[in-house]
Order: structure tokens, then sequence, then C-alpha cells
């Protein structure tokens, strides 16, 4: 079993994703796929981060906070205008709204879980969409790239 990265090595490691990420068009009905052409999540790059992400699972620094059994952490406060934060869920998270977007990606860690009825790969949410991000299926860690880190949490 291989040592998993530091917050930083991780974070070294998403700054080519953040860097590709700033030509996607979150307003644009095709962005999820814009996001597959320029990073396709079966690719050698996606792989290793999926590796590096799900071997972080168990390290302090990925997921250190936890909220109805869902663990989650900020990754990046600004990583070419993006924050990252990294989700571990299997059910319904809180409501939010996204005021400049928000890319996911999305990796199994169990199951065959679906995020908002889509599978493992990339999602995208435009500008001011509002949703309840949901797990279903099985487990999946979720890397959410937030522009400029705008989010806002709903109460139901």
């Amino acid at each position: 079993m291989t040592t998993p990265m530091t917050k930083e090595q991780f974070t070294a490691l998403l700054q080519p994703f953040a860097e590709a990420l700033r030509a996607v068009d979150v307003e644009h009905e095709d962005a999820a796929l814009r996001c597959e052409q320029l990073l396709p999540h079966r690719g050698a790059q996606i792989e290793h981060l999926k590796a590096a992400a799900l071997a972080a699972i168990a390290s302090e620094w990925l997921l250190p906070k936890e909220s109805g059994g869902i663990r989650f952490g900020r990754v990046a406060k600004d990583l070419f205008g993006f924050s990252v934060d990294a989700v571990l869920m299997d059910k319904a998270g809180p409501k939010h709204r996204h005021p400049n977007g928000e890319i996911d990606l999305c990796f199994t860690r169990s199951g065959e879980p679906k995020f908002d009825g889509k599978p493992e790969g990339w999602v995208v949410y435009g500008k001011d969409s509002v949703h309840v991000p949901t797990v279903r299926g099985g487990e999946m860690l979720i890397l959410y790239f937030l522009p400029a880190g705008a989010i806002e949490f709903l109460t139901a």
C-alpha cells in the first residue's frame, strides 16, 4: 500500500485540472462534455487523481469535517480561480445555490453510485442553479470546483 499524498502534493496535482477548467463555460448546455473533452474521466490523468483522492480518504486533511454522515473538507481556497472541496457521500447533502456555477468530478468508492442521477465523471451546474446534492446506489468521493469559491447554503 502506498503512502497517501500530503495536502500540498494533492493540491499540486489538482493545479492542471483547475487551470484547464477555466476554459469551461458553466452556462453552456454541453459544459460536462467540454470537461470530458479537456480531461477524460477514463484518461490516465484522471485515473491518477482518482487513485490519489481515494487513498487520501484515510488522511486527516482531505475530509476533516463530518455532518449528518457526510464527510467533507476544503482542499484549496484559490486554485486558478476555483476553491476545491472534497465530499464523501452516500445520501442527500445540504441544499445550496451556485452563484457562479459548479464543476464536479465524481469518483466511485463503492457500489454503483449516481450523483444527482449521473454516473461517475463530470457534472456541471450553471450560475444561480440550486440543488440538493444526492448520491444513491453506493458511495462517491466528489471534488467540487467552485468558481471564486462561491456557494450559498440554503435552509430547506
